[in-house]
């Protein structure tokens, strides 16, 4: 699967994803296989970074 570009919509989508479909980024991550690393850093890049307690990128 092809993620999002743009840092906004892809924050979006990921946040999405982990309130309707996974509970957890990894388990999001090996469901897509998308590379946690990746999304992790290209989010931190725009100033958001995950919290594991509210499961979505802040």
């Amino acid at each position: 699967m092809q993620l999002p570009q743009d840092p906004y919509i892809l924050l979006g989508f990921i946040n999405m994803k982990l309130r309707d479909a996974y509970p957890s980024l990894a388990a999001l991550c090996e469901d897509l296989d998308a590379d946690e690393a990746e999304i992790v850093a290209r989010l931190a890049a725009a100033g958001f970074t995950y919290d594991a307690e509210r499961n979505a990128f802040v």
